[in-house]
């Protein structure tokens, strides 16, 4: 066997049977202790670095199955089509409707944002304006910010109105969910589908609109840490 196709070959086995793998297992795997060498062998394969746990993790490129946001969890380690953290949470900033607030990204990613968020209004690659005793972050084009401001009011009013719509009996179940649920996290999906398994009807939304006039402060599940493992 020619000695170029053993490293692919022990690649592709360490990543069947792992999906992901740190610096030094890819050094055991190849039998090298030069990281120049394991990313050459990995750019020859192609492979994604993950953007949580500082990059630590690695994956081949026909790995992933990215969802429709671009993410790929595995074991706690967050990859994304874009590559870095703040790639990413600048797109998602850039393309959704309404714009972003900070506590959806964190939901969405499972990771703190905050410094990232700072690094790009501080850069100007998005903007940010307060909204609700929050910060609503919005493409840095003005014109795009303006439409996703505008899609954004639309939504709160529509909320508004669902909430206002609900009987009150709902919005106590809302509140007890919160209550007996507090040791799993407070995040408007995770509270929405524990009410609907007992039956209790109530949109994502409206959880969300509940949470925001009883101010329910979000408790979600802890953040992986950059320094665990696997």
């Amino acid at each position: 066997m020619p000695p170029a196709i053993e490293p692919r070959q022990a690649l592709s086995r360490l990543f069947r049977r792992h999906r992901i793998a740190d610096l030094e297992l890819l050094c055991a795997t190849l039998g090298t202790q030069s990281r120049m060498t394991v990313f050459r062998r990995l750019s020859a394969t192609g492979y994604h670095s993950s953007c949580s746990h500082a990059g630590r993790y690695y994956t081949l490129a026909d790995i992933p199955e990215f969802d429709p946001d671009g993410l790929w969890q595995y074991q706690g380690v967050l990859f994304s089509r874009d590559g870095t953290l703040k790639d990413t949470v600048a797109r998602l900033v850039e393309t959704a409707d309404a714009g972003k607030l900070h506590r959806e990204l964190e939901q969405l990613l499972r990771l703190r944002v905050h410094n990232t968020l700072c690094d790009l209004v501080r850069c100007q690659r998005i903007g940010r304006e307060p909204f609700h005793g929050a910060f609503l972050y919005l493409d840095a084009d003005r014109a795009r910010a303006a439409v996703q401001r505008a899609c954004r009011a639309e939504r709160d009013r529509e909320a508004a109105e669902t909430v206002g719509a609900l009987d009150p009996s709902v919005v106590i179940e809302i509140l007890l969910e919160v209550i007996h649920g507090s040791t799993v996290g407070t995040d408007a999906r995770q509270v929405h589908a524990r009410l609907a398994s007992r039956g209790v009807v109530a949109t994502v939304e409206q959880v969300e609109e509940v949470f925001r006039r009883h101010d329910v402060v979000k408790k979600t599940v802890p953040y992986p840490s950059r320094h665990s493992r696997r």
